[in-house]
């Protein structure tokens, strides 16, 4: 099964139990924010990649220069450890980490959670690859994909539970849509995948073609 496909059949199963009043919410703000055209800013093919540093989850700074000294980079942004869609991405990333690796590139997650959070994340998972902390998106939003959380689905997802003014180190509001970059060594962006559907994500299979489209280096 193809991740989009796992992630389509745990919508449709988990969905119908969320309450009316609070679907109503999410919906509207789903469209909103598709008609913001926001996923249409993020860097395409032959963007120069924004260059950042952040902290990793063991406290390391992370630069995506220093990355790309060794190699192509592929650069996903995730809305946090409370998204379970965001649980499963990140799971089938790490299930073709060694795909990605055996292909000379470095695999990088970067979410607006607070160290401690990533930390926590990257354990749960055993991921092999560095979980980065975008406290604040400033990041997410030089690349073109961060957005805020109208105040009724902010009220929401404060209803279920989701701390984000703790997680997200008091910026509760502030989200990344789903995004993925293929970034070659010369930082140039090769391949992009960016959707305000939080259900929808990049397939690990095209993010393994786009490497190996990539030219020699």
């Amino acid at each position: 099964m193809s991740l989009n496909a796992e992630l389509h059949a745990f919508f449709t199963d988990r969905y119908p139990q969320i309450p009316a009043a609070a679907r109503a919410v999410m919906e509207r703000a789903g469209r909103e924010l598709a008609e913001s055209g926001r996923a249409a800013e993020a860097p395409g093919p032959g963007t120069p990649a924004p260059d950042f540093t952040l902290p990793a989850a063991d406290g390391r700074k992370v630069t995506l220069s220093g990355l790309l000294a060794d190699g192509p980079v592929v650069l996903t942004f995730y809305r946090g450890a409370w998204c379970p869609y965001c649980n499963l991405a990140l799971r089938s990333l790490q299930e073709h980490h060694a795909a990605i690796t055996a292909r000379g590139a470095r695999l990088v997650a970067v979410s607006p959670q607070v160290p401690d959070e990533s930390l926590t994340l990257a354990q749960k998972h055993e991921l092999a690859f560095d979980v980065l902390s975008d406290v604040g998106s400033e990041v997410a939003e030089r690349y073109g994909i961060a957005f805020d959380l109208p105040e009724d689905l902010a009220a929401v997802y404060d209803s279920f539970g989701f701390e984000m003014q703790r997680v997200n180190g008091g910026h509760p509001r502030t989200l990344p849509l789903p995004a993925t970059f293929v970034i070659d060594r010369t930082g140039t962006v090769r391949w992009t995948f960016a959707d305000p559907d939080y259900v929808k994500r990049a397939e690990p299979a095209d993010i393994l073609a786009a490497l190996d489209a990539l030219p020699a280096a």
